[in-house]
């Protein structure tokens, strides 16, 4: 499978990383003298954005001016032997410069292209600038996120631009079955930032419809179990526990040596536990703050409880079962050396992704990209000299 990714920042290759992953040939497009957005972002270590050495993997990297008549050539010649083509342009942009679809499918009509943006390529806000961190607002998940008597908390991480390309890959992914097993029509994907989240907010939805309920802010509580939060160990680290079902719960209350509870109408069942929420978590609380982290860790697996210890990056690196996953792997890097990224998610029994490259320099692989399309060295240079690439 080839991709095509002329998408900057985080959602769009993000979704081009992913199916790097499981093996895809990736061109990267960037513009020429200007690079993608991503490498100006921090972390740094000298000149090198980490950011940029993570999340472009598996890909190479050419500098193409899409904006020019010549630059415009050589993305209608690529197009020609790509799978999937992934942007993420504001609505109308790519039709602003001339490469509308049509276009497009002029080069190659069995083209998937991938349209990632704020609010979608239709409604009254697809014009609308779109980031990841805003959508958590427009979706809803900011206003249930955090604790009652606080403003609303943003996720850490770009939690929304990671989600939309994980939909836009399985789109695309939806999309390259439908056309080679049903024979076509190609297809556009249109995935937008907050739609991704929101999908997560089923629940949250079918419960404003049905009960007229705005949910609210719980901090680390979960709505639909108790007890289900995070609580302290005796040496001050923390854990989560969680029972979404009775039979969990029941472990937990043998773990607790109270297995009283499973009796008693207070606690017997989650409905009540529910309409006991703070004293439940009283309970849980002394409980968890008479056992050292590593007791308590003990304690819930010799009882099967859903836990985790609350691990910090480091933790991360000294844990056995991330090794034995294959989950922090280490790369070659042109400056740095090398870098530890995640590993592959998710694992195939017969034909494993890989990371194959760090984040590559900038048009890094621009010249054999345009040798392997024809042109000739004279031509290449003629073409950097007027800032196409």
């Amino acid at each position: 499978m080839r991709v095509l990714d002329i998408a900057t920042v985080f959602a769009g290759p993000f979704a081009a990383a992913l199916l790097g992953d499981m093996g895809a040939t990736v061109l990267k497009i960037e513009m020429p003298g200007v690079g993608d957005p991503l490498r100006a972002l921090g972390p740094f270590h000298g000149d090198t954005s980490l950011t940029w050495a993570a999340a472009a993997r598996n890909k190479q990297s050419m500098t193409l001016d899409l904006k020019s008549s010549e630059g415009q050539e050589i993305l209608i010649r690529l197009l020609a032997e790509q799978d999937i083509l992934i942007e993420n342009f504001r609505p109308g942009t790519l039709d602003k410069w001339g490469l509308t679809i049509d276009r497009l499918r002029e080069a190659n009509p069995d083209l998937i292209v991938v349209h990632i943006s704020g609010y979608g390529q239709t409604g009254p806000y697809g014009s609308k600038a779109g980031f990841g961190t805003p959508a958590t607002a427009f979706s809803g998940y900011a206003h249930i996120n955090g604790y009652p008597d606080r403003p609303p908390v943003l996720p850490s991480v770009s939690l929304v631009d990671y989600l939309t390309g994980m939909f836009g890959a399985l789109g695309a992914l939806a999309a390259v079955y439908q056309l080679k097993v049903s024979g076509g029509p190609a297809e556009e994907v249109d995935a937008a930032l907050y739609e991704s989240i929101f999908r997560m907010l089923e629940v949250v939805v079918a419960e404003y419809d049905v009960l007229g309920t705005v949910r609210e802010r719980t901090g680390n509580e979960l709505a639909a179990s108790c007890p289900a939060g995070i609580y302290q160990a005796k040496d001050g680290h923390w854990v989560v526990i969680t029972t979404s079902t009775e039979r969990t719960f029941a472990r937990l209350a043998e773990a607790m040596d109270r297995p009283d509870m499973l009796t008693d109408p207070r606690y017997s069942t989650n409905r009540e536990r529910l309409a006991r929420r703070a004293e439940m978590n009283e309970l849980v609380s002394a409980w968890t703050g008479r056992y050292t982290r590593e007791e308590l860790q003990k304690r819930m697996d010799d009882f099967s409880v859903p836990h985790s210890l609350v691990y910090d990056v480091a933790d991360i690196f000294k844990d056995e079962h991330y090794a034995a996953r294959d989950m922090l792997v280490e790369v070659s890097h042109p400056t740095l050396g090398s870098v530890t990224l995640p590993g592959v998610v998710p694992k195939f029994s017969e034909n494993p992704g890989s990371i194959r490259s760090a984040g590559p320099l900038m048009g890094e692989h621009t010249t054999s990209v345009l040798t392997d399309l024809g042109y000739t060295a004279e031509q290449i240079t003629d073409l950097e000299l007027k800032g196409i690439v």
